[in-house]
Order: C-alpha cells, then sequence, then structure tokens
C-alpha cells in the first residue's frame, strides 16, 4: 500500500477517489501559506514608509475641513418684521386703507379714511389727531388724493412711533444692569426674559430671577430659558413673597460678578390694587437691594388684545412707571396698530416686538423699519 507522501508524489499510482481530494486540500494550504507570508512582507514596507496620500493630507488639509473651520456659526436670522407684520397689513387698519384707496375718486374719500382710523386700534384719540393733522395740512384737492392721503398717513404714523425715547439709567462701571419685567398673565413675560437674556446677554454674565412665585411653571419656564442661553438662576419657594426673591436674587447676581440680571414678576389682572401694590413694592425693594435699580422697567404687551393693551399701558404707565414696551404677538393678530396708539397717547418708547416663537423672532424696535413693513414699503397692496 502506498503511504500518503507516495500518493501525493504519484497520483496515478494511487487508488480511491478520495486520495484526489486530499491532494487537492493539501495544495489549496501550501498557496495560501505563500500568499499569506508575501503579504505580510509587503504589509511590513508599508508600515515602515508612510503612503504619498497620508503625507500629503498631513501637509495640506482636505478643502472641506478648511471651509469648515473658517465658517464661524451662525444664529439663524428669524422671520423678518415684514413677515411678522403680515396680518396686520393684509387685515387690519392699512389694508382696509388701502381698499378705500382702490377706488375711483370720490367725495367721501375722508370721511371714510376717518371712519376706519376711529374704528381701528389705533384708539379714538390718536385717530382724532391724524384727521385734524390731515385737514390742517393738506387742501381739499389734497383730501381728496389718494396718493397724498396715504403718504401723510405713512409719515405721520412714522413720526408717532419715532417720538418718544427710552429713558434708561446707566448702571456705574462694575454694577449690574437690573431690568424689571411687568405685565398680566399671558403676555408672554417669561418668554421675553428668556429671549432678552439671549439678545442682551451676549458676552455678558446673565442672571433670571423668578419673582413670580405664585406660578410653578413660570419658575420651571424660567428655568429652561436660564439653561438655554447659559444664565445663573435666583428662585424661592412656591408662593414665597415675590419681593424677598426679588430682593436675595438681586444681591446673589451682584455677588457672582453678573453684568445683566432679568427679573420676572406675577401677572394677575392688573385691575386688582394688589398686583399694583405688589408691583410698587417689588420696584422699591430692588432698588434697596442695588441702588438704582431697576434700571429698566419693561412692560409686556399682548398685541392680539389690541385697545385692552392700550389700558393696560395706562395702568402700568401711571402706577408704576415704564421705561419702554415689548409687544409680543405681532404674527398672530391683525392688530398691530395698538402700538401706534400707545406711542402717541403715553409717550412710551416700544423696544422689543416679537414675531414669532424662536429667540431671533424678538427683535429690537426700529421705528422706520417697522413703518415700511406696515405699509409694505410704500405699496398698497
Amino acid at each position: 500500500m502506498l503511504n500518503m507522501w507516495d500518493r501525493l508524489l504519484f497520483p496515478a499510482q494511487a487508488v480511491g477517489g478520495s486520495d484526489w481530494l486530499i491532494w487537492v486540500i493539501v495544495l489549496v494550504v501550501i498557496a495560501a501559506g505563500v500568499g499569506f507570508v508575501l503579504w505580510s512582507r509587503k504589509k511590513g514596507e508599508a508600515l515602515k514608509k508612510p503612503s504619498r496620500d497620508l503625507d500629503e493630507h498631513a501637509k495640506k488639509p482636505s478643502r472641506e475641513l478648511d471651509e469648515h473651520a473658517e465658517k464661524p456659526f451662525v444664529v439663524p436670522e428669524g422671520r423678518t418684521l415684514r413677515e411678522g407684520l403680515d396680518r396686520t397689513r393684509r387685515e387690519g387698519f392699512v389694508a382696509r386703507l388701502a381698499g378705500v384707496f382702490r377706488k375711483d375718486l370720490d367725495e367721501d374719500l375722508e370721511a371714510e379714511v376717518e371712519e376706519i382710523l376711529l374704528t381701528s386700534d389705533i384708539g379714538v384719540r390718536t385717530a382724532n389727531k391724524l384727521m385734524e393733522d390731515m385737514r390742517s395740512r393738506l387742501d381739499r384737492d389734497g383730501l381728496r388724493s389718494q396718493e397724498k392721503v396715504w403718504s401723510f398717513l405713512r409719515e405721520e404714523i412714522g413720526g408717532i412711533l419715532s417720538k418718544p425715547s427710552l429713558d434708561v439709567q446707566t448702571p456705574p462701571p462694575g454694577q449690574p444692569e437690573v431690568i424689571l419685567v411687568v405685565g398680566v398673565n399671558g403676555v408672554g413675560k417669561t418668554t421675553t426674559i428668556g429671549k432678552l437674556g439671549f439678545h442682551l446677554g451676549r458676552g455678558r454674565k446673565v442672571h433670571f430671577v423668578a419673582g413670580d412665585t405664585f406660578r410653578a411653571a413660570a419658575v420651571e419656564q424660567l428655568q429652561i430659558w436660564a439653561d438655554r442661553v447659559g444664565a445663573s438662576l435666583s428662585r424661592g419657594a412656591d408662593g414665597a413673597d415675590p419681593a424677598s426673591v426679588v430682593y436675595d436674587g438681586i444681591k446673589a447676581g451682584v455677588e457672582a460678578g453678573d453684568e445683566l440680571i432679568l427679573v420676572d414678576t406675577a401677572g394677575r389682572l392688573h385691575t386688582k390694587a394688589n398686583l399694583v401694590d405688589e408691583l410698587k413694592k417689588i420696584h422699591r425693594v430692588a432698588g434697596k437691594a442695588l441702588d438704582g435699580a431697576p434700571h429698566q422697567t419693561l412692560l409686556v404687551l399682548d398685541a392680539t388684545n389690541g385697545q385692552n393693551a392700550l389700558q393696560q399701558a395706562d395702568i402700568f404707565g401711571r402706577e408704576i412707571g415704564v421705561s419702554g414696551i415689548v409687544l409680543t404677538k405681532l404674527d398672530g393678530t391683525a392688530k398691530g396698530g395698538v402700538i401706534i396708539g400707545i406711542c402717541d397717547t403715553f409717550g412710551i418708547p416700544v423696544t422689543w416686538v416679537g414675531v414669532g416663537e424662536q429667540s431671533q423672532d424678538l427683535r429690537a424696535f426700529v421705528p422706520a423699519e417697522f413703518t415700511a413693513a406696515l405699509f409694505g414699503d410704500g405699496s398698497k397692496d
């Protein structure tokens, strides 16, 4: 009988079909071994000398990496003011005026304009003032001219929005700026504080004070905003005395070296005397915690409230003293014209306007920009 090696070397003499299979397996194993040895030697040489591709990549980063590194993080722009005022422009008093001006000239133009202004959200006082000024500055032919009446109203309203100036006290160097935010429930005070922290807190240490101790949800919401904008937060127990929380919060901000302190307050109905008294107390206590505070008192008004916002501005302005107004939710209403009556009647400047939900949708108020957006850049469509 042939042994294994004889069978492999002399397959022709091998007996049985299974011996051929053994011979094929052995040859395959030998070939695999030789291939592995050759591959290992080649791999070793490659490890000793870096590849040209890697060498070139080390010398010159890829174009994609270069371009990405050169581009800083850009905050989205948010909604434009024109977008935010779309409903007021297309459904409010401006749209009604434009509808009158699309008709043929007639003797009733002056009367129709007066009716629209008197029934709009700008308020009766401001409407009467506009009509008186228009009659005194335009002759009879001018009062029948669509273009002259439209241009007059656009110019006069722009002037009303530009008149009030912000009365802001500047804190001494090394002391934080304290802004007290007031307003009735539901107008968006807490959200506004968060957005103000986003805009005004860039490059500054920001501190929030949760002075609305009657709504646990308000404190939780303010904490979310604090985390979002990188601000610290002072809070008290549920139902704690708001003035005490505000006093301790301002003191904590001063001791921590914060540069901007935004104070939230309760917003129960503005017709309730106890709320007004409470806000007066908070105003006094803020001054005790830091001399000169609050440096600003901002009243938050909901544009969807229309002329009711005028009443709120009246009460808060008289009882507490308001340095500026934040008008929110302009994108959800056709009553944005209320801003004209507020500026004209109370002489309080509008400092910020809200045209959407995002932080970027709170925009600094620029009268000329607002007027252009309200009138559609001068067009009547």
